[in-house]
């Protein structure tokens, strides 16, 4: 049977007469070695900056426009019970009065530098300093992990300010945050903790939340400051590495208040030498009380009390014996002068 000239597949038509073998020749082993498997375009088609940074980058402080702010308004925010709430929620005031809000962008609820400076945060913008403002003031912190850390994160900052989370990362990806994992060049005001106490308390916590360790949040995402006053955001600051959370002085100045520096607080090894001065303190009181516990004892049992009138006399015995030894030495001078005279 003959094959007609065309020959139907699917909707397409493929004219048979068209199709010829063409051997391909072979090549040798060391031809193959030398040919890659594949062709790799490594020029960079897209605008803008990579997806990961691994350097301390110029982020610019600009504030988002008003159109960003309209996309971003209905984007949730999870509390620590998981309930969602829009973004615009957290500061647009419903009387329309003239307020202000600061939120706090963190990167994963285990990362020590941003635990640090919430510490030293509350300790030095209290709630009652807040509430002493003109205009109402209230700050916010948002995290990157899953809500069910934020019980955890409360707990080990000592945050008394509200505590959300964005899983999704939207926010801080609208609001023109960055990735990265560079310390950057110099250690902040705000870090109390040095850095290897910080990383053991942060793989401490981690170890400590079990299963939870995986629901941190995303580890090169940084975070920063923004200050909505009126629906708009009037000052910003973007962390250009890890540790770059605006000091506590500059924030301070954009509230309103003075440009204090935090104060000190009790950090790790601090308390660890109180607890060391106060338990040697303790053993000592323990022991003088041992040691007067022992002789009360000793003196009211009847062995002890003959033990007590040994020693007296004994003592009594030593006591005449160093008298006499004294009453010679003064006699021995008076009885050589006597006989040298004769």
């Amino acid at each position: 049977m003959s094959l007609p000239d065309h020959a139907f597949q699917g909707r397409r038509l493929i004219s048979i007469s068209s199709l010829r073998y063409s051997p391909t020749p072979l090549k040798s082993n060391r031809e193959r070695l030398r040919t890659p498997l594949m062709a790799v375009d490594t020029t960079t088609k897209a605008q803008g900056p990579p997806r990961e940074f691994r350097g301390d980058i110029n982020v610019n402080d600009d504030a988002p426009s008003r159109k960003i702010l309209e996309e971003v308004a209905d984007l949730p925010v999870l509390d620590l019970n998981g309930k969602p709430h829009p973004f615009k929620s957290l500061y647009k005031s419903n009387n329309n009065e003239h307020s202000r809000t600061l939120i706090i962008f963190i990167r994963h609820f285990f990362c020590g530098n941003c635990q640090e400076y919430l510490r030293s945060l509350s300790t030095s913008i209290t709630p009652d300093a807040l509430e002493a403002l003109p205009t109402p003031t209230k700050i916010l912190i948002i995290g990157c992990g899953q809500p069910d850390l934020i019980p955890m994160y409360a707990r080990e900052t000592e945050c008394p300010y509200p505590i959300y989370a964005d899983p999704s990362k939207k926010l801080y990806a609208q609001l023109g945050m960055i990735r990265t994992l560079n310390l950057g060049p110099k250690s902040p005001e705000y870090m109390q903790y040095s850095l290897p106490s910080a990383v053991v308390r942060a793989i401490y916590q981690s170890l400590k939340a079990g299963r939870g360790v995986f629901k941190g949040g995303d580890y090169w995402q940084v975070g920063g400051e923004f200050l909505f006053e009126d629906g708009g955001v009037s000052w910003c600051h973007r962390m250009r590495n890890t540790r770059d959370h605006a000091e506590i002085p500059e924030t301070r100045r954009r509230l309103g208040l003075d440009g204090a520096k935090p104060p000190l607080r009790k950090t790790f090894s601090s308390g660890i030498r109180r607890s060391s001065s106060h338990l040697q303190r303790r053993l000592s009181d323990r022991r003088k009380s041992w040691s007067r516990s022992r002789d009360r004892a000793e003196k009211s049992s009847p062995e002890g009390s003959m033990m007590e009138k040994v020693k007296e006399d004994l003592g009594a015995e030593e006591a005449g014996e160093r008298a006499s030894e004294e009453e010679g030495k003064a006699n021995g001078p008076a009885i050589a002068t006597s006989g040298s005279s004769t």
